[in-house]
Parts: structure tokens; sequence; C-alpha cells
């Protein structure tokens, strides 16, 4: 089974979350470790959206 890290949609590191090839993300707070953001995406067949990026602080 094909697997891939989470990329964080602004800061472009590695997350602490896997995509398998039949995960499916809907409305999934995703938070990067390294610039402590949030972001909403939306995951399908190893793709992945962006959904709402966090507000800066």
């Amino acid at each position: 089974m094909e697997e891939k890290w989470v990329i964080c949609p602004i800061c472009s590191s590695k997350t602490r979350v896997k995509l398998r090839s039949d995960t499916v993300f809907k409305n999934f707070p995703l938070f990067c470790p390294k610039c402590k953001q949030e972001s909403l995406i939306n995951a399908e067949n190893m793709k992945t959206n962006v959904v709402k990026e966090a507000a800066d602080k």
C-alpha cells in the first residue's frame, strides 16, 4: 500500500500525518509542529486540497 507524509500548505514541511491510497479526509484540522499553524484540508486519492489556512496571529 502506497503511503506519503502530508506536507504543510503554509511552510511546506512534513507533518505528523500520513496518507495511504485509501485515506479520505473531509475538513481535517492539520497542525504543523514546525510553524505551529493549523489548516483545514481535504484529502482523497493521495491528493490534498486546502479548505482554509490559518489567519496570521
